[in-house]
């Protein structure tokens, strides 16, 4: 298994003293980051970052060939964003104020404190990862097709907003911080975590667990595993799913059905990276990367005390919040075929025209489903489908359009309700209305507009015919 680096890019010891950068890196290694590079000489120092870039300088200001003073001038010119940390023998307050004035994150003196150097290490890279939090949220309000299209090549979309959110997660791939992604049941927040974790390079799998309805031990046992003996009927060693997801990516759906105790756990694995299986003294260590999803709203919940704040904090180091499909109607003509194509190839019938009508139908729908209701609709009308023309009915029947209209609102008498003014309208003025929005939001089509306000196309043509009501499209029988 190769060994996933910690942190992902290089923290780099200038320093040309060899036994103190051995020291520091000695000291680092220990306390878990593995990807430490020492270069000895000063004048290497801005080859190696043009080739290979780094996650913080850990730079000594005395030294041959080039001071760290002058160095720190050209990091900072050439690399504003990459967090250097001084080291000094003295505590000059002129030098440190000096350093600081020229761009340093920090200082450290000389014979090192390893809890001093810890502090300055940790904050300098949570600085550099909200700095680059920060661009991605840039990137992100720029209207940006992905760089990486083979990212998404499971989702379809010509959506500003959605696309934004592509270029977002491929800003975000490479970091080793947690990922919250929320939205309503069946916008594809697993797509999305897929997609990060393709962005991410990771060599490890990508492993999903859904959370909803799993009690403590269960979840303990999902995802941390056990040992033999650990419970009756532990007959052998079960090996946890945070165990498949090494040097990969673990995704939890459904995070806010996670009971206070599971939530304590998850809490450890994600401060400590470490876990203990079931039955197990010894811990273990993890260095898969945490997503978690949700359609539940995790701000009310941490009013309410169901989910902890202290983990609702780690676990949104990146947020993506995916919209509902009834904000991105404009998808529906790239989101229909394509679901009708897959549904026909399943079935193993011919590809079927989609009928003009069926995008006006379906735009007026609010797709509490959102794209798994669509694909669903599709998959039932195609399974339905004997000629070569898709029809509108099985769509209409999941839509409920075939139902009386007072029996769809007699569940929620308010839901939708019209508001009015001060001066009532005459019931003749009500039904013109209605009829004219109907038909505004139908295209002009009189049998779509009467199956949306539940009357037949006969009686919905007669009256439009009688109050001489306006067609703002051609007018379409259907």
């Amino acid at each position: 298994m190769n060994e996933l680096l910690q942190p992902d890019a290089p923290i780099v010891l200038v320093d040309d003293d060899v036994d103190v950068s051995r020291a520091v890196a000695r000291i680092l290694t220990i306390n878990g980051y593995n990807n430490v590079i020492a270069v000895n000489d000063s004048r290497r120092v801005l080859p190696f970052l043009q080739e290979k870039g780094a996650s913080l300088v850990f730079l000594d200001i005395t030294m041959p060939h080039m001071q760290g003073d002058e160095l720190l001038q050209e990091i900072v010119a050439h690399y504003p964003h990459l967090p250097v940390i001084m080291a000094t023998a003295t505590e000059s307050v002129d030098m440190v104020v000096g350093c600081m004035k020229k761009g340093a994150f920090d200082y450290i003196t000389k014979p090192l404190n390893s809890g001093r150097l810890l502090a300055c290490i940790s904050g300098a890279l949570e600085v550099r990862e909200l700095r680059r939090e920060n661009e991605a949220l840039r990137g992100k309000e720029q209207d940006h097709q992905p760089r990486q299209p083979d990212l998404f090549h499971d989702s379809v979309t010509g959506n500003r907003e959605v696309l934004n959110i592509f270029h977002y997660i491929e800003q975000i791939g490479p970091s080793a911080q947690p990922v919250l992604i929320s939205g309503e049941t069946g916008v594809g927040k697993e797509l999305a975590a897929r997609a990060i974790h393709r962005a991410s390079g990771r060599s490890g799998r990508f492993v999903a667990v859904n959370a909803a309805g799993i009690d403590d031990d269960v979840f303990a046992d999902t995802l941390f595993g056990h040992v033999r003996g650990a419970y009756t009927g532990a007959t052998g060693n079960r090996e946890g799913q945070i165990v498949k997801a090494a040097s990969g990516t673990l995704f939890l759906d459904e995070i806010g059905d996670l009971s206070m105790k599971s939530q304590v756990k998850l809490l450890r694995l994600l401060q400590e990276k470490e876990f203990h299986p079931l039955g197990a003294d010894i811990p273990q260590t993890s260095d898969a990367r945490i997503i978690v999803a949700t359609n539940r709203n995790i701000e009310e919940m941490l009013v309410a005390g169901a989910f902890r704040k202290d983990l609702y904090f780690r676990l949104n180091a990146h947020h993506v919040h995916l919209p509902p499909l009834r904000e991105r109607y404009d998808d529906l003509p790239l989101l229909i075929p394509h679901f009708v194509k897959l549904a026909a190839a399943e079935f193993g019938k011919k590809q079927f025209s989609v009928p003009a009508e069926l995008y006006t139908l379906l735009a007026n729908y609010s797709f509490p489903g959102n794209i798994r209701e669509l694909k669903a609709m599709i998959f039932d009308a195609v399974s339905r489908q004997e000629g070569t023309i898709l029809g509108l009915e099985p769509f209409a029947v999941n839509m409920g359009l075939n139902e009386p209209k007072d029996a769809r609102d007699k569940g929620d008498a308010d839901a939708g309700a019209v508001s009015f003014g001060d001066e009532l309208p005459s019931m003749k003025e009500v039904r013109y209305q209605l009829a004219r929005e109907a038909l505004k939001r139908a295209g002009g089509n009189i049998s779509i507009a009467a199956r949306l306000i539940g009357l037949t196309r006969q009686s919905l043509s007669q009256f439009i015919r009688n109050n001489d009501i306006p067609l703002s499209h051609p007018a379409s029988e259907g």
